[in-house]
């Protein structure tokens, strides 16, 4: 049975991933007052998540089918928010199964079973997209610029972008930088881009980085603050929310410039970033965008947030190191 709605119910699509896990943990807080629960597909429930968030309710679900939204539907009944951060999300693998991303990063099958539920007040839809919606030949794009992806991963988000706005009343929309941060409170088997550029430095044998390829990531924890504070404005009666809004760290900034500012925080010797052109990259299997730095003036305008510049960042993350 569907539990009462004294609670707020939210649903995270996509729990067992980098962002998820990181949602999870902050919103399972006694602070957080609500019926939580997550969904899993690729990556099986982990028995340590389970045990440590025995409160917190784990779904199987396979966003190509649809299979599992009936028993989300039983156990929940609908819920207030829904988080999307399900997605296959590194480009060369959509190149390579084009089909399967479309299948996935596209929502049709979530935003059909939301407006199914036929509620009187639509759940809060918040989906996590990409920069890489972006052509890559300007800097700072705005939300308005067109969108004019190169490569299959943003070819399918810029889908899925108009798939929602065509046919669902009540969302936000975030555009994504990288994501970086600390490994989640159940660390992830791989390495983490921050933490793979610390480990090189600090052997002191060095790396190519790319100098011509720029973005504005972003520290995890401020697009967990973000998805929160837009939960805030469901929850005080704004609704219904049609957003779009990109969400960066305030640095435009090259991964050999990501680099270089791993080692003046780290105190590594920055000449062991060796900064390198893209055009001289062997075939990678894909075409990067080269610029897809984005203005977020509209989110901090929005959410009234301020997003933690990457050198403080960096700072946070290795600092348990």
């Amino acid at each position: 049975m569907a539990e009462s709605r004294e609670k707020k119910v939210i649903l995270l699509v996509g729990g067992s991933g980098y962002l998820g896990l990181h949602l999870l943990e902050d919103l399972a807080s006694p602070t957080c007052d609500c019926t939580l629960a997550y969904t899993y597909n690729s990556h099986p429930a982990p028995a340590e998540l389970v045990d440590k968030l025995p409160n917190v309710l784990a779904f199987h679900l396979d966003l190509r089918s649809g299979e599992g939204l009936q028993e989300i539907s039983k156990s929940l009944g609908t819920p207030d928010v829904l988080i999307n951060c399900a997605a296959i999300s590194v480009p060369r693998a959509c190149e390579q199964e084009p089909e399967a991303a479309k299948a996935i990063n596209v929502p049709t099958v979530l935003v059909q079973w939301l407006n199914d539920l036929g509620a009187a007040q639509p759940p809060f839809l918040i989906h996590l997209s990409t920069d890489q919606v972006y052509k890559g030949d300007k800097s700072f794009y705005e939300e308005k610029d067109e969108t004019k992806p190169v490569n299959t991963y943003g070819e399918t988000k810029v889908m899925a972008e108009k798939y929602i706005q065509s046919n669902y009343d009540h969302y936000a929309i975030l555009r994504s930088s990288i994501i970086y941060g600390p490994q989640p409170f159940i660390p992830l088997p791989k390495t983490l881009p921050l933490q793979w550029i610390d480990g090189v430095l600090s052997s002191g044998s060095g790396a190519d980085f790319f100098e011509d390829e720029y973005r504005c990531p972003v520290y995890v924890k401020d697009v967990v603050q973000a998805i929160k504070l837009l939960m805030e404005k469901h929850f005080c009666g704004m609704r219904p929310m049609y957003l779009l809004l990109n969400i960066g760290g305030p640095d435009r900034l090259s991964r050999a410039a990501m680099a270089e500012t791993v080692a003046q925080v780290r105190g590594y010797d920055t000449k062991l970033v060796r900064r390198v052109s893209s055009q001289t990259a062997v075939n990678r299997g894909v075409v990067s965008p080269p610029d897809i730095s984005m203005d977020v003036s509209k989110i901090v305008a929005e959410l009234n947030m301020k997003m933690t510049d990457f050198a403080t960042g960096v700072a946070m993350t290795l600092s348990s190191k």
